[in-house]
């Protein structure tokens, strides 16, 4: 957005806080959004990721070129926040044992597809995440998450895999 890049210079200018805030409002929605599902649901891990997110963003602004939006930008460094927790935890990606999500929510039998998600492993829920739910390509994916292509459609079929499986 041509608006993102004025706030943006406007900000690296001046360091406003008017600029920042703006930016701010506009993209941290989107943030929580993918933060929460990320996290399989955890409030406050989203929020914590969305917070150290914009405390890299405003570090690294300066080497934000405007090839692409803003908001995929703010998302990358969102994504690469919480890689190098799961890192620092010792979490391997795909160890966890995922166990099928058969409950029915609501009168009409709806299917709690949030919480399907959530159940994935790290590495096939967020390449679910970025891919069937935000739209990025796997090349996209794959620059995100620091994998190769193959990477990113394998760990998709496997949680689309896992997904199916979970689901009456």
């Amino acid at each position: 957005m041509t608006d993102d890049r004025a706030l943006v210079e406007r900000f690296l200018r001046r360091r406003g806080e008017d600029a920042f805030r703006a930016l701010y409002r506009a993209h941290t929605p989107a943030l929580f959004a993918l933060a929460l599902r990320l996290t399989g649901g955890d409030r406050g891990e989203a929020e914590d990721l969305v917070q150290e997110s914009w405390v890299r963003a405003v570090t690294a602004l300066r080497t934000y070129r405007a090839e692409s939006a803003l908001r995929s930008w703010l998302c990358g460094v969102l994504v690469n926040v919480r890689r190098g927790r799961i890192r620092a935890d010792w979490r391997m990606v795909d160890v966890p044992d995922v166990e099928p999500v058969t409950e029915a929510v609501g009168p009409d039998d709806a299917i709690d597809l949030e919480r399907a998600i959530a159940s994935l492993p790290d590495g096939a829920r967020d390449v679910y995440v970025l891919h069937d739910i935000h739209g990025y390509t796997h090349r996209e994916i794959a620059d995100l998450l620091g994998i190769v292509e193959g990477t990113s459609k394998s760990q998709l079929n496997r949680a689309r895999s896992l997904l199916r499986s979970s689901l009456p």
